[in-house]
């Protein structure tokens, strides 16, 4: 199972494994508050992708295919990600405000697709 949240908001037992799906460490916030357990950058979108995007929903439907372009290259990564949601709860940390347009939301999709 694959759950969603702000790195902002708490831990929590139900959350499992707490994996940082960003390139970059969220502003503001320290490792011991963030309590991940894991950061996969290479599952974050690259910098160009991520600026190109800057989180407008016009882009979401674009940003969902480039991004998915850019997963092809990360087999390993994917594969670790998809093997411990089948072994129990992985929570998806991200930093971004919008909750429906970010790239833990298409990640989590895609996973969930294959």
């Amino acid at each position: 199972m694959i759950k969603l949240k702000r790195v902002y908001e708490g831990k929590e037992e139900q959350d499992g494994l707490r994996i940082l799906v960003e390139r970059l460490w969220p502003r503001g916030i320290t490792k011991e508050k963030a309590a991940v357990d894991l950061w996969l950058k290479e599952l974050a979108p690259s910098t160009e992708l991520r600026k190109w995007f800057s989180h407008d929903p016009e882009k979401w439907r674009e940003f969902r295919r480039r991004y998915a372009a850019e997963l092809e290259e990360r087999k390993e990564a994917l594969a670790l990600v998809r093997g411990k949601s089948k072994k129990g709860t992985v929570t998806f940390l991200y930093s971004s405000h919008d909750q429906e347009h970010n790239n833990a939301v298409a990640l989590k999709e895609l996973l969930e697709k294959s």
